[in-house]
């Protein structure tokens, strides 16, 4: 029964129309990967804020703070006003939590989340799980960066082994309590559609 829910999870998450929202939220990470696919977003009307999530600064790891990152999304298009900083965050969860904050705050009722494909899966049940812990019932829309090579060596390493890792991380964080299950995020999107 896991192995459906898992299966139909890639599939739904992987597949997610996109439509419009309040905010397109850009997770810190895979360097400047996921920089063209938020600018695209907000060029094409899907959000008017572009919220850039995270303060970690470790270049091996892939993750530049704002001030490194914040030349490139102006540069691709994405005005200073447009441009809101969660600044609090360090990874994922405290990523998912602190978004889940700043919706709240201007009662935001669909996101846009955008995360490289390998990282998408990950992401989308911490949020789905933040979500569900701050008692909140927004649309979270998957938005992964698009024409990312998945064999490309990155200096933190292949997408395609990254991924890997990635699914190893969901089971320890699983048992955590930190992201949702296959089957609640099953559910959560086929419902969302219906």
């Amino acid at each position: 029964m896991g192995r459906y829910f898992l299966r139909d999870f890639i599939t739904l998450v992987s597949n997610d129309p996109l439509r419009k929202g309040e905010a397109i939220v850009l997770l810190e990470g895979d360097g400047f990967a996921r920089v063209d696919e938020t600018a695209r977003l907000f060029k094409e009307g899907y959000a008017p804020n572009v919220v850039f999530s995270g303060i970690a600064d470790n270049p091996d790891y892939g993750s530049f703070p704002l001030s490194v990152v914040k030349p490139k999304l102006l540069a691709a298009g994405i005005p200073e006003n447009a441009i809101i900083h969660e600044d609090q965050s360090t990874n994922t969860r405290e990523q998912a939590v602190e978004i889940m904050k700043l919706v709240e705050k201007h009662g935001w009722k669909t996101i846009l989340l955008v995360a490289s494909h390998y990282h998408q899966y990950r992401a989308f049940l911490t949020f789905l799980q933040a979500m569900k812990e701050s008692n909140l019932n927004i649309d979270i829309i998957n938005a992964p960066a698009r024409n990312l090579s998945w064999i490309e060596q990155t200096p933190w390493g292949r997408r395609i082994d990254l991924l890997e890792a990635e699914f190893e991380r969901i089971d320890k964080y699983r048992e955590l309590g930190h992201i949702a299950s296959y089957e609640e995020a099953v559910k959560y999107l086929t419902i969302r559609e219906a």
